[in-house]
């Protein structure tokens, strides 16, 4: 049955570690007609064995994440990215989470790429993707997932990009509150690595409040020096609100135009 034998590839995918495939290849490995791969790939579709990450991409849905739609995205996110021929590294909230800061779990897996994606839904399994213009500049690190590895920001990029893109971290308040369980992993000289090399005065000024607001001022001491050598003026610490009438941190320049609550 030609059915049955598109069935029978996935299942020895999946038996080999493997959760992700293209119909290209499984037309190739099975030697069905287009027509009756389409078919095939329709019924383990409602069947809820796979899943369609976006066209030409399938996901496999072992037993135990059929309730769920799909397994987690770090099984399949590397294998989604070099489909598509994006440079990517997780991110956010998500990488947050990775290096220890879990206070605030996620509920979409936060992915940074070069160019926009549309969010993928694979039932209860949701993926969001930002832009970085400046990706390839960013330190990441590549770590191990149960099907192979991914591609995470470290802990210092982590930190820049939580203030950077603080909207989708879950505003200001949250920021400082992932920041304050990030902390323990930040090193101050990779965190001015880091800083250098997006060169955005304005967001390494925020990011240095913060983490004194957070009283990691050992952290800052390398940050401050170099943003002392930049020609910058004050900046609001959240750049979409109005400013108050009142005056700059003497440290950062920075003008304080929201309460930054920290959850404990």
């Amino acid at each position: 049955m030609e059915q049955q034998s598109v069935q029978h590839w996935v299942d020895g995918l999946q038996a080999r570690g493997q959760y992700t495939f293209t119909p290209n290849q499984a037309q190739s490995a099975t030697k069905v007609s287009a027509t009756a791969l389409q078919r095939a790939l329709h019924r383990l579709h409602a069947k809820g064995r796979i899943a369609r990450a976006r066209n030409g991409f399938f996901v496999i849905v072992p037993l135990e994440y059929s309730s769920a739609g799909a397994p987690p995205a770090s099984w399949f996110i590397d294998s989604l990215m070099k489909s598509v021929g994006r440079s990517y590294y997780v991110a956010l909230l998500t990488a947050a989470g990775l290096h220890g800061a879990s206070h605030q779990q996620p509920q979409e897996f936060q992915v940074m790429t070069t160019a926009p994606m549309r969010p993928i839904v694979l039932g209860r399994v949701r993926l969001a993707f930002l832009k970085n213009g400046q990706l390839d500049a960013m330190p990441t690190v590549r770590t191990k997932t149960p099907t192979g590895s991914m591609i995470v920001s470290t802990p210092e990029t982590t930190a820049i990009d939580l203030v950077r893109y603080y909207k989708s971290a879950g505003y200001l308040s949250n920021v400082a509150t992932v920041l304050q369980e990030l902390v323990p992993a930040l090193n101050a000289k990779e965190l001015l690595r880091v800083t250098r090399r997006i060169g955005n005065v304005s967001d390494v000024r925020r990011l240095g409040y913060l983490l004194d607001h957070l009283g990691a001022k050992s952290l800052t001491k390398p940050l401050k020096e170099w943003v002392s050598r930049q020609t910058s003026y004050p900046v609001l610490l959240r750049p979409d609100q109005a400013q108050p009438g009142v005056e700059p941190d003497a440290r950062w320049g920075v003008i304080a135009n929201e309460l930054i609550e920290v959850e404990t």
